[in-house]
């Protein structure tokens, strides 16, 4: 599956999710045939590429793109059989307790996972022990202590960009869980050209990501990329 393809390209919603997924999944041994959460999926490009390359069944949740419209893009690269649609708020999710292999989430998680009880609530009851939950995202090389720089500000989005954390803040909130444990935590290499596709995109919103990531003058923006597992036990304190 090629990550640049037009096809790819015209349906990215951000930084190209297929390359965090293509850096951080190397780190992690994926067995055929299992179930995994796509959580906040989009258009489902993340949830196709994991059902070509590893043959695994996938569950595209997404609350803002329609089941069918991601169906559509799912017929097209021919894993109807392997990926499934779903409509479903992160904090309503339709799935049993221990339902799933993995759970992964690119370039989404940010908008809903700082909440410190989101883990352990919404999201890890649904993961079998062992299991193993990826998350990348755009983020921040550091958090910014004093304010949001000044070279930043006039294309700073209250909605969009107060989600974004550094790795440290990520690891501290998941370092509070007593059912996960972190295996790697990195500020993603891919991060530059993950931007720069999604830039050179012909998505509209593209054009106003180009004046924000044109004034982050001191590299303080960043691709973050954590694999955690859960445990079976409690971890030692």
């Amino acid at each position: 599956m090629n990550i640049l393809d037009e096809k790819i390209t015209a349906n990215l919603m951000g930084p190209n999710c297929l390359r965090m997924m293509e850096e951080t999944l190397q780190y992690v041994d994926i067995k055929k045939d299992i179930k995994i959460l796509d959580l906040g999926c989009g258009k489902a490009l993340t949830s196709i590429y994991l059902a070509k390359q590893y043959e695994v069944k996938v569950f595209a949740n997404d609350l803002w793109i329609p089941p069918t419209d991601n169906m559509k893009r799912i017929e097209e690269y021919k894993v109807e059989d392997k990926v499934f649609p779903i409509k479903a708020e992160a904090r309503n999710l339709p799935y049993a307790d221990e339902f799933f292999d993995m759970i992964v989430s690119y370039g989404a998680y940010h908008y809903f996972g700082t909440d410190e009880n989101y883990l352990n609530t919404y999201l890890l009851p649904l993961l079998k022990p062992n299991g193993y939950f990826v998350m990348s995202g755009p983020g921040l090389v550091k958090e910014f202590e004093e304010g949001i720089p000044d070279s930043l500000k006039p294309y700073w989005n209250e909605k969009e960009n107060t989600t974004f954390h550094s790795l440290e803040y990520w690891k501290k909130l998941w370092e509070k869980n007593q059912s996960l444990v972190i295996e790697k935590a990195w500020n993603l290499e891919c991060c530059e050209s993950a931007w720069n596709d999604w830039l050179n995109s012909k998505n509209i919103m593209a054009r106003k990501d180009c004046k924000f990531w044109n004034a982050d003058t001191d590299k303080q923006l960043a691709i973050i990329g954590l694999i955690a597992r859960k445990t079976v036990e409690k971890k030692e304190v």
